[in-house]
This record gives structure tokens, sequence and C-alpha cells, in this order.
């Protein structure tokens, strides 16, 4: 049976027999990886024979089964890992070993070590066709945008500029507008820097997004469309909101029809950055108009998630529900397990860095309020910790200019700005 070393750690070959893995560990190798699917073919041993005879033989013994069509990021990833934490030379295989090849070559490409060009070089000077591999590289790249997070630190907010590298076109999701409450002041520091990293990038944008309108911090997307022309959008139910927030400020002139923004999206309606697919999920629960913006293999999730050191959104905002905001979480998590999670907010427990990506497949086993929690058990959570929170210090102050899609109130007669700010509005809260 051929082993062909592919680098310092790892070597590769076709399925072996029984009697070949008694070989390899005689050949210096201490951990065999499978990325063969079960039943391919009745002559094949099978993970159960073969990883009874590897830890007989005192080998590591990792099951990664792959087909050529159906390798995703996590896949790559997961071998990546076992190769790293084997301790020793390790042989991988699939029937031939091009599958476990094309592990090893998609995810040097991604982590920058080689190029797509090389894909199809290295494998043919090593008798294998990786075409299949270059391939999955560039429909990959086709569909995984580039993401630059912008973390604001006064509140705690992460902004996206979201970037197609093939035709430069971008969005803005959730831009933050400067405000000092205890001088009443406003300012376009976070905006302009979006700004700066649009123009030296040479960037077009498209589209200014809201995930919905914020309680602690002002959007910036009213500005951001007069200094760059882009369309503005938010999910179609902020009426809602705008309906509600109506009656707590006594606002009898604000228009309720959402037409403060260029487009209002449905659940389910798609949309393009550049040449990458975009979709909108309907994620309510934090409030009544939440949506999930999917674009690419990525997800903004705003105010639903969190990083999995720090939970889930609070419920308990007007319009809020915890059992909704289940269902919505639930939505978000049936997307592959490999796309990213983008969160709009970082709290920074223990004082960490602030972190803003995760995946789902991370959501899913290390989020304390989702791995092994049933809908009741969190809806019981979700609501005995919401009691304990107080309101955010400008829920009042912004949502006046969030459900107007960040415009500021008009000037009065002496050419001041006046926000309204209404007492006991809120009750129940918990005191600060």
């Amino acid at each position: 049976m051929p082993v062909i070393a592919i680098s310092e750690k790892l070597s590769i070959s076709p399925q072996p027999s029984i009697e070949d893995i008694r070989l390899l560990r005689d050949s210096g190798f201490r951990t065999l990886i499978n990325n063969r699917s079960d039943r391919e073919d009745s002559i094949q041993p099978g993970t159960r024979a073969q990883g009874q005879e590897a830890r007989r033989c005192g080998l590591s013994y990792t099951f990664i089964p792959v087909t050529a069509d159906t390798i995703t990021e996590g896949d790559v990833r997961a071998f990546q890992r076992a190769v790293a934490e084997a301790e020793g030379p390790v042989v991988a295989h699939c029937q031939t070993g091009g599958r476990s090849l094309s592990l090893y070559l998609i995810g040097e490409v991604l982590d920058g070590r080689m190029s797509v060009g090389e894909v199809v070089e290295f494998g043919r000077s090593r008798g294998f066709d990786t075409a299949s591999a270059a391939a999955w590289l560039e429909r990959h790249a086709a569909r995984r945008p580039q993401v630059k997070g912008f973390f604001d630190k006064r509140t705690w907010s992460v902004q996206y500029v979201v970037s197609d590298p093939v035709t430069r076109k971008c969005a803005i999701i959730d831009p933050v507008l400067d405000f000092d409450e205890k001088a009443g002041a406003t300012a376009t520091i976070n905006a302009d820097a979006i700004l700066d990293y649009i123009s030296d990038r040479d960037l077009i944008v498209e589209w200014i997004l809201d995930t919905h309108p914020h309680a602690d911090h002002f959007s910036a997307a009213r500005y951001l469309k007069e200094k760059t022309g882009a369309r503005t959008a938010i999910g179609e139910r902020v009426v809602d909101v705008q309906k509600l927030w109506k009656g707590i400020y006594n606002w009898p002139d604000l228009a309720t029809d959402g037409s403060q923004w260029d487009r209002l999206f449905a659940h389910g309606e798609t949309f393009k950055i550049g040449s990458i697919d975009a979709k909108v999920l309907f994620s309510p629960g934090h409030t009544l108009a939440s949506v999930t913006y999917v674009i690419g293999d990525a997800a903004f999730v705003h105010d639903t998630l969190f990083m999995p050191d720090s939970g889930t959104a609070r419920a308990d905002f007007p319009g809020g529900d915890a059992r909704i905001l289940w269902r919505s979480i639930q939505d978000i998590l049936a997307q592959p397990d490999d796309t990213r999670i983008f969160t709009g907010h970082d709290y920074q427990p223990d004082g960490r860095e602030p972190r803003w990506e995760s995946t789902v497949a991370d959501q899913k086993k290390s989020n304390p309020h989702l791995a092994d929690v049933t809908e009741e058990e969190f809806v019981a959570l979700r609501t005995k910790r919401d009691k304990t929170l107080p309101m955010p210090k400008l829920i009042l102050h912004a949502l006046q200019v969030n459900i107007c899609g960040g415009r500021l109130p008009e000037p009065e007669a002496n050419g001041k700005r006046y926000l309204k700010f209404p007492l006991n509005a809120l009750q129940g809260a918990a005191w600060a």
C-alpha cells in the first residue's frame, strides 16, 4: 500500500487493509484518520474494524467521513484539529487518498499558506487530480464575504462592513452614531472610521442595513446614507415597533409605515451584495422587528445570540418575548454548522478582549443558554435573568432616533434639536 508524505507530520494513503494498519504502526505512524464513509464498497473493513485494530496496535484513531461533493469548512477544521492534536506522524486515508489530500489543501488555502493556483499542481506532483479541491475553493470564495468588525467601547456594540471580494461592493450593518448623554453631544467618529475603511479599500456601498431599532446606541444609517447614497433597509415589522413607541412617546406626527427606510425586508426575502447571495430571517423575541441577515456563509444576528461564553440577548423590552426569542434562535441554528455567526454586542466577560465571531456549531456546543437546554428551561432562565437587568441607559434617548432610521429630531425655532424623554414609561425595570 503506497503512503505519500504531504507535510512533515501528515501522509496519505488509499484504503488500508487490517494487515496494512499493523504495517503503518511498524513504519512509525501514531495516528490513523479515516476520511471514508462506511459501506462505500463491500470489501472495505469499515470504521469499527479499523478503529479496533488501530487501538490494538497502539494507534490513535479518528473518523471524519466526507464525500467529495459535500466537504464543508467544518470538515476541514476537524481534519486540521485531528492532525494538530496527534502525537507523532499521522496517516489519513479515504478510498484513494484524494479526499484526505483535498481536506489538507483546502485548509492550507483557507489559512493563507497556499494559493488556490497551487492546489492543482501540488496534487499533480504527487499523482492526484485535485481539481475538485480547487473548485471547492472557488465556490467557497463566491459565497464567503469579507467581514470587518468595528467595536464601539462606549456601547459595547459591533458594527460591520461586509464586502464581496470579487466586485468590491459592500453593506454596512448596524452603524453607530456617537452620543454622549451627559453633554447631549453627537459625533460621527464611528461612522467616519467605517467610511475611511471603505475608502482605503475602494469599496462601493450598496446597502446600509439595520437589524432592528436599537435601544443602546443611536443609528448612523441616515448620516451614512447622506455620505454614500446607499439604500437603507430594515425588517418590515419595524412598523409594529414604531406604533408601540409612538404611544410611549405620545408622538402623534410619527409616520408608522416604515417610510424612513428605502426598503423593508420580509422574512425569506433575498437580495445581493455584489455577487454574493443574501437572505433575511425574521428573528423576533428581543424586539418585535429583529431580523438576521444571512450573507453568504455569514449570519448577522445582532441581539439574539452573543458569543458562546455570554449566552443570549434579553427579551424584556416592550414587545419582547423569551419563548419567541428561543424559536428565532432555533431558526438561526438550523443554518449549516460552519455558518459564521456575527453578534452585535460583546460585553467582555471576565475582562477578555472583545470578540464577535463564532459559528453555529460553536453556539450549539458551548453556549450555556442553548447546549442541552430545553425550550422551557430557556424561557425560565431568560425570564429570571431579565428581571435582574436594568434598562439600557440610552433606551429612551435612542429609540426616538432609531425608529426614524437614524434621523435626529428636526431643529426647533432656535436651531437646536431636542429629545423627548418620558418619565416612568418603562415600569418594572430593575434599577442599576
